[in-house]
This record gives structure tokens, C-alpha cells and sequence, in this order.
């Protein structure tokens, strides 16, 4: 991932917090969040994982020229790739887990940043896939100050070959 500026803003806060059905005021309402502790909006947990719309090489994002899965005018484009800590692979993947370790709150008007990291790999014998491959990665959060604000670990998992029902 290459996020280069990823702006928080009041309007995307509510509308994610919309989407995860997530009806705390402190997502909208100014008024109310003034009485809160943080004192101003603030952004919901899980909010980082939408900088994924800020990085112009994201796989689920359409590119410029390109028919995607919204055309209705075929196939949806979005093709299989190989990739550490994706969980993809020979034998199939998946996202595994999602860890968050917050060292600010995400308050509306930062502008973050983003640096990914590899993270530690490790395997485990699987009963119908053979080996399970699973893997880290580490994505950093910055805010305009070059303060850490999130730290943010997926964790992807794939099968040695494809699981077998027997």
C-alpha cells in the first residue's frame, strides 16, 4: 500500500460509521462530541482500513479506462494475485485476523500516513490443506506530525493445496 495522504474528514467518519451500522454520536455530531471526553469527532475503530481507497494501486479499486464489478457489462476484473500476507496462493487464502493497537485517537482534520511492513510468518500443520502458511502485515499510520496514531496487523493464511472434504 502507498498512501501518500489520507485526510480525515468529518464527512467519510459519518459515512463509515453509517456503513458498519455504527449510530454513536460521536461519529457526526459535533455538539454532542464536544461534551465528550476527546472533546471533537472522532473517527471509529476500524476506520484506517478505508485508506485503502487513497492507494491509486489497490486491486479493488477501478482503474481509469478499465470496466470493473459496477459496469453490469461483464466479469468483474478482479483477478487472483500473489501476494505475502494476502493469503493467496496455491492452494487458496484468506484474511485471517485484523489487530489494532491505537496510540492516539483518529480525530477529524489529521492527515495520516501510510508504511507498510512485512510482519513475522509462521506455519502450522492444517488437516485437509496440508501446511497452513500464515503471515503478517504491518501498516503504520502517521499523522501530520510524523506522530504513530495506529498500528494496524492483518494477518493472511494460506493452504500448502486445496482442501479436500475426505
Amino acid at each position: 500500500m502507498a498512501i501518500g495522504k489520507f485526510p480525515i474528514e468529518k464527512s467519510h467518519v459519518m459515512m463509515f460509521a453509517r456503513s458498519i451500522g455504527d449510530s454513536n454520536k460521536i461519529y457526526y455530531d459535533s455538539e454532542y462530541a464536544k461534551q465528550t471526553e476527546c472533546g471533537e469527532i472522532i473517527a471509529p475503530p476500524t476506520f484506517v482500513q478505508s485508506s485503502a481507497q487513497f492507494d491509486p494501486d489497490y486491486f479493488l479499486r477501478p482503474k481509469i479506462g478499465e470496466e470493473w464489478f459496477g459496469s453490469a457489462k461483464g466479469p468483474t476484473g478482479i483477478t487472483k494475485k500473489d501476494s505475502s500476507g494476502s493469503g493467496s496462493g496455491a492452494g487458496g487464502g484468506l484474511h485471517a485476523e485484523q489487530h489494532y493497537v491505537f496510540h492516539k485517537t483518529l480525530k477529524v482534520g489529521a492527515v495520516l500516513t501510510a508504511e507498510v511492513k512485512p510482519g513475522k510468518t509462521w506455519e502450522k500443520e492444517g488437516r485437509k490443506g496440508g501446511k497452513l502458511k500464515f503471515s503478517e502485515t504491518v501498516t503504520e499510520y502517521r499523522d501530520q506530525d510524523g506522530e504513530l496514531v495506529v498500528t494496524a496487523t492483518g494477518v493472511g493464511v494460506r493452504t500448502e493445496r486445496p482442501a479436500t472434504s475426505n
